[in-house]
């Protein structure tokens, strides 16, 4: 397991930095991507990313969603808790699916904004796993029959 031994938000344990940061955003990576990220210490973006010319990043209630729709069933994936008050303004934030606002970076991703890393394993159902105390109403209420 990868992990970043800096404050953490939420899920991933109690704040234990005296300024508080904003929610964080997530990048959904491949490790092997995020390996060669360490390297550069930034992340320059996915083919995906290149042709749209932004980094796609996530809200906590978009995780689920952007897994299922785009990361169907693929392994060797991180889920990278992003403190979206250190990435400046290059971050904007701009319709996208269904009209929903999704955090947009315009320019390479500093690994020094990386608040928490975690591996994303498949469940026996064949979707992603979320992060150990994130339950998915957490990130994406539709997604917890339980609460919703």
């Amino acid at each position: 397991m990868f992990r970043v031994e800096l404050p953490c938000w939420r899920s991933w344990g109690p704040l234990i930095s005296a300024n508080a940061m904003a929610e964080p955003i997530y990048k959904i990576i491949s490790e092997a991507a995020y390996e060669a990220a360490k390297r550069e210490g930034r992340f320059s973006g996915s083919a995906d990313d290149a042709r749209d010319g932004f980094i796609h990043l996530s809200a906590a209630n978009q995780v689920a969603g952007t897994l299922a729709g785009h990361f169907a069933g693929q392994t060797g994936l991180l889920l990278v808790a992003l403190d979206p008050d250190r990435l400046g303004s290059e971050l904007k934030w701009e319709s996208s699916r269904g009209g929903a606002l999704f955090p947009h970076l315009y320019g390479p991703l500093d690994l020094a904004t990386v608040v928490a890393v975690e591996k994303l394993e498949l469940g026996d159902d064949g979707r992603h796993v979320l992060p150990e105390g994130a339950s998915p109403c957490q990130l994406e209420s539709y997604f917890c029959p339980a609460c919703c």
